[in-house]
């Protein structure tokens, strides 16, 4: 199983973003201004974890990790705007060599973005140090929601995809935007975003159907307490998000300016169908009173703290007045019976949820 925790997933969520976010800066072809937003998004869903878990529950490694992330997060942030004057490589080459081209053209100096090319860049190296401070507190919060179920390894598996793919659908959301601030920007820094978000829908998808996992869900194992209705969501949102990232690399091949447009589109569609594909698994493998497992052992002991919800046999109750001796014993879960199914009805005396068949009418009434 895995801890559902808001705190967590907030947390994870940024590492996973600003991790990206290296990914693009160390290509030094995109404005300092997108870094600047990039950073602040983070840093904001950085504290929401910390006010998330403070109103909760706090676990304080997790948290003094998570603080550890915001501090060095600020560093890169306060270095960037420090020194914005030198721009950055990529964009300045660019914006100097079509200026040059205008004027040979027209014989007309364009008025160009001035940079200082005496001045130090800002190091993307100091985005890469958070993103790896952000990532071991992913690893540190993963710990301790598995040891719950001693199951520590999967979940810290299950923790790092997570952040990792939440990261990169967010990041390439929002460069898509970045084209509108920075015209003429080339397709390779979303293109390489876009790579990545479909190379990590695969284990996204596997870590969640490991055992104890989804599979178990869709099978009946675990009950989503709808029917199975919640599990058949699961899937779709698999499927949606990768059928939505592959469209969404099919457009970028297009040579029309819009189809970046297109792209940014889709990927806030893979959004939201994304956190499905993540949030939902969660849900459904997190340990939940009104979860009901099948078939696990009822004299297998439970981590302390947690309340036993497992199916469990109960000695039937008397047999009620005419009856006729045909009664139906069922399992359950104590507190969630299962629906009572047509023609028949709940006997006041089965207050653990055996079935008793509605009395049958006389022939003369």
């Amino acid at each position: 199983m895995i801890e559902l925790d808001g705190a967590t997933v907030l947390l994870q969520w940024a590492a996973g973003g600003w991790l990206f976010l290296w990914v693009t800066t160390r290509r030094r072809e995109v404005g300092l201004g997108y870094g600047w937003l990039q950073r602040l998004t983070f840093l904001g869903l950085g504290a929401l974890s910390l006010t998330a878990a403070f109103f909760t529950s706090p676990t304080w490694e997790r948290e003094i990790m998570t603080m550890a992330f915001m501090a060095t997060g600020v560093v890169a942030l306060v270095v960037s705007i420090a020194r914005k004057s030198a721009g950055v490589a990529g964009q300045r080459e660019v914006v100097e060599r079509r200026s040059a081209r205008v004027a040979a053209m027209t014989g007309i100096d364009r008025e160009e973005q001035r940079f200082d090319k005496s001045a130090e860049e800002f190091p993307p190296s100091l985005d890469l140090a958070a993103a790896v401070v952000g990532m071991f507190a992913v690893v540190v919060a993963s710990w301790e929601a598995g040891s719950v179920e001693g199951i520590e390894l999967l979940s810290i598996l299950r923790g790092v995809t997570s952040a990792l793919f939440l990261g990169v659908l967010s990041d390439a959301m929002l460069l898509g935007h970045w084209y509108l601030v920075q015209p003429g920007l080339a397709r390779a820094p979303i293109l390489e975003q876009v790579r990545w978000a479909q190379i990590l829908w695969v284990p996204e998808t596997i870590v969640f159907v490991i055992p104890t996992g989804m599979w178990s869900v869709l099978n009946g194992d675990i009950d989503d307490a709808y029917n199975g209705l919640l599990g058949w969501f699961w899937v779709a949102s698999v499927l949606g998000t990768g059928a939505l990232i592959l469209v969404c690399r099919l457009a970028l091949k297009e040579r029309q300016y819009s189809a970046v447009m297109a792209a940014t589109g889709l990927m806030y569609l893979a959004i939201l169908t994304g956190f499905g594909q993540d949030i939902v698994a969660r849900v459904l493998l997190s340990p939940c009173p009104v979860r009901r497992v099948c078939g696990a052992s009822p004299t297998a002991p439970l981590p302390s703290g947690h309340a036993d919800h497992r199916n469990h046999v109960t000695e039937p109750p008397p047999e009620p007045p005419g009856s006729g001796g045909d009664h139906l014993a069922r399992r359950h879960v104590e507190g969630h019976p299962r629906p009572v199914r047509r023609g028949r009805i709940q006997h006041p005396g089965a207050r653990q949820g055996w079935l008793v068949p509605r009395p049958q009418a006389s022939a003369s009434g």
